[in-house]
């Protein structure tokens, strides 16, 4: 009996320890849970208290360095993933410019060459390295800067203008130098004053790159006969005799012919000429090409039949030249092709869509001129109050010792001479005008017909406004495109008699001295005269 309740006792322990055993586990599992439901909720909620910083966090900006054609930097900041019409339009807006289509952004790659910021690209892709500094300047020239609407746009054409005489790029002579200075001087300090200005008040200005004290003189003769001539006035007649210069608005390029020889291809409102030995050999006009491409490093044009030598014709109608690099070849390219859509197009190809596209998918992405003018016609407010800043001084001007940057390239290119036409131009068609001594005609002539056509305007009141002028400073080649139609702007016309004599006669003094046989100005003119007729097939009689 004492056994059997003995092994009941044992059972009951056993039982017990078993129970107990099952609800420790029990408690462990819930304990477990619940930590884990802990750890879980812990987890939410730091994901979910971490999630609003990460949503609120601000886009990453890059500082952006402009400078603008007045010589002042304009400083801003865009993210990083911007494109670049988004700072185009911020530098635009800074300046108060509606008619901004004319204008772009420039920088300097790897390489120290000039590219035109994309608008449509992002600039972080189109900048790799380096901070983002840029230029503003005029990218596409009006070839009649009369249309543009505001005088705030005609203000900066000026300012890119006078840098472009400064740098060299747009070579003039003497005459013109000095008429286009004179002007820069009516619009900066108005009319001469003999109380306010001294005997040399224009010695700090630039005009030109090798300057001397004879341009100046002829400066200050010019600007005391424009008395009454607003800066608006002063800054349109500027534009109208700087439109008239063989490199106005020519984006220059290096390049060889087929026979490897040094030209120069510049790209500009009407087409592609082409430069050797300071001469320009050949233009192409937008409406006789009909293909441009390049494929590594060389740049074809493809041309109608007949724009060639008749002995090539029947089997050649493409040119190709050789560009330095592969960049130089694509930049060349990109450029014709912004230049034939904004000047030829009512408005832009779309870009080539699909995955498989051969080719490069760059297209002008902006508005044509067509559209700039449409969009022009509508600007409705008060005209823009701005202030002309000083002209770029000695003191303060840019370092532009020595020859002038176009100087210095067709002196090199003059090193590589040769009397055989290349394959792709024909002889018979050579312009054989110098860019530098056929820049202008007869400055007196010009202003003659100008008083001519004031005295006959004053006989026939109802004679049209927009004759074509005789005798212009500095004729450049049309070509055979449609442009729409210019209205010529007349200058002096508005002015009394009395100031005509006065300015008649201020140039009648200019031409005397320019016709003295001891003048500088002549014995420098005979230098270059001889200088120049080495290389000129032509013999004077």
């Amino acid at each position: 009996m004492s056994e059997k309740g003995s092994i009941a006792d044992v059972k009951n322990a056993m039982e017990g320890d078993s129970k107990r055993t099952r609800d420790q586990d029990h408690d462990s599992k819930l304990s477990d849970e619940h930590r884990d439901t802990d750890d879980s909720s812990e987890k939410t909620s730091s994901r979910m208290s971490r999630s609003p910083q990460k949503s609120s966090k601000k886009p990453k900006t890059v500082p952006v360095k402009v400078t603008l054609l007045d010589g002042t930097e304009y400083e801003t900041g865009v993210e990083k993933s911007c494109k670049g019409q988004v700072l185009l339009d911020m530098v635009c807006e800074h300046l108060n410019l509606l008619e901004k289509d004319y204008f772009g952004l420039s920088f300097c790659d790897s390489d120290s060459q000039k590219n035109w910021l994309d608008p449509s690209k992002e600039i972080k892709k189109q900048i790799r390295v380096g901070s983002w500094q840029f230029s503003f300047a005029v990218k596409f020239y009006p070839p009649d800067p009369s249309q543009l609407i505001e005088d705030i746009t005609r203000y900066y054409l000026c300012l890119q203008l006078r840098e472009d005489m400064l740098s060299g790029r747009l070579p003039c002579s003497f005459v013109t130098h000095a008429l286009l200075g004179s002007y820069v001087v009516q619009a900066e300090l108005g009319d001469f004053d003999p109380d306010e200005h001294g005997l040399d008040y224009i010695s700090d200005f630039r005009f030109a790159p090798n300057q001397t004290r004879e341009l100046e003189e002829r400066v200050m003769e010019l600007h005391r006969t424009y008395r009454g001539m607003s800066p608006a006035e002063a800054e349109m007649n500027f534009l109208e005799n700087a439109k008239k210069l063989s490199m106005y608005g020519v984006d220059l390029h290096h390049a060889k012919d087929s026979e490897g020889i040094d030209i120069m291809l510049g790209v500009c409102s009407s087409g592609l000429l082409i430069y050797r030995d300071r001469l320009r050999i050949n233009r192409f006009a937008w409406p006789k090409i009909l293909k441009i491409s390049y494929k590594r490093s060389n740049f074809y044009i493809k041309i109608r039949p007949g724009e060639v030598e008749k002995k090539y014709e029947q089997f050649e109608s493409t040119i190709g030249f050789k560009l330095p690099n592969h960049r130089a070849s694509k930049r060349l390219w990109k450029v014709c092709i912004e230049h034939h859509t904004f000047f030829r197009l009512v408005s832009p190809e779309p870009p080539p869509k699909g995955f498989l596209v051969i080719g490069s998918k760059f297209r002008y992405s902006g508005r044509t001129q067509a559209q700039t003018r449409q969009a022009s016609a509508l600007i409705d407010r008060p005209a823009p109050q701005f202030e002309r800043s000083a002209s770029r001084r000695y003191l303060l001007s840019r370092s532009l010792e020595g020859a002038s940057a176009l100087g210095d390239t067709m002196d090199r290119l003059s090193q590589h001479t040769s009397s055989d036409p290349t394959h792709s131009l024909s002889r018979d068609d050579l312009d054989r005008d110098y860019m530098g001594s056929s820049l202008e005609q007869d400055l007196d002539q010009q202003l003659k017909q100008t008083i001519d056509r004031r005295s006959d305007r004053d006989a026939t009141p109802s004679k049209a406004m927009g004759e074509e002028p005789g005798s212009p400073l500095d004729s450049k080649a049309e070509s055979d495109q449609d442009l729409a139609p210019r209205h010529k702007q007349e200058q002096f016309l508005d002015k009394s008699e009395d100031v005509l004599q006065k300015h008649q006669a201020s140039i009648n003094e200019l031409k005397r001295a320019l016709r003295e046989p001891n003048s500088k100005l002549v014995h420098r003119e005979k230098r270059l005269s001889v200088t120049s007729s080495g290389s000129t097939p032509e013999k004077k009689t």
